[in-house]
């Protein structure tokens, strides 16, 4: 910026966005501060390096600005966790089912999680039953993201709520 810029000429644009050519850097910068702001090196590889007329602490605030206005606008995805087991009876598959559902309506993405402790982990495909089943049982109002896999000792599934189309 100003006169921390190295280079002999640079190629000059204006604080509208018209080319200027490429000029001396010492008449840019007299350019810039007849104008009464600043001269900023846009980008210093290109050859002859390309300078802007503008005014600097402007364009910060205007860069905080846009910065703010997408953060407000980023939409935070919530993930929740149901545990299952293995060996999980029908009233706790039900009630785990029950939760599962209560979070997709909500709209948030479900994790399914299976732990396999001691030798369970030699019937992992009990485990891959289970998931199945919670899977088939959640598919009228969500949808398989990732299919089970095991990860160490457990088993994951995650599954989303299905987006709805505007009409």
């Amino acid at each position: 910026m100003n006169e921390a810029i190295r280079a002999k000429e640079v190629r000059l644009i204006s604080e509208d966005g018209d080319q200027l050519g490429i000029t001396d850097t010492n008449d840019a910068l007299r350019q810039a501060k007849d104008a009464g702001v600043d001269l900023v090196l846009i980008s210093a590889q290109a050859t002859p390096p390309v300078a802007k007329i503008m005014d600097f602490t402007k364009f910060k605030f205007e860069q905080k600005k846009k910065q703010k206005e997408a953060k407000k606008n980023q939409q935070q995805i919530t993930i929740k966790e149901v545990r299952l087991s293995p060996v999980i009876d029908l009233n706790d598959f039900n009630t785990k089912l029950k939760q599962a559902r209560g979070f997709i309506e909500k709209g948030y993405k479900v994790k399914a999680s299976i732990r396999f402790r001691g030798r369970m982990i030699t019937h992992q495909d009990i485990g891959r039953e289970v998931m199945d089943k919670f899977a088939e049982a959640t598919k009228d109002i969500a949808v398989v993201e990732a299919k089970a896999k095991m990860d160490g000792r457990q088993m994951f599934l995650q599954i989303a709520p299905i987006k709805k189309t505007a009409k």
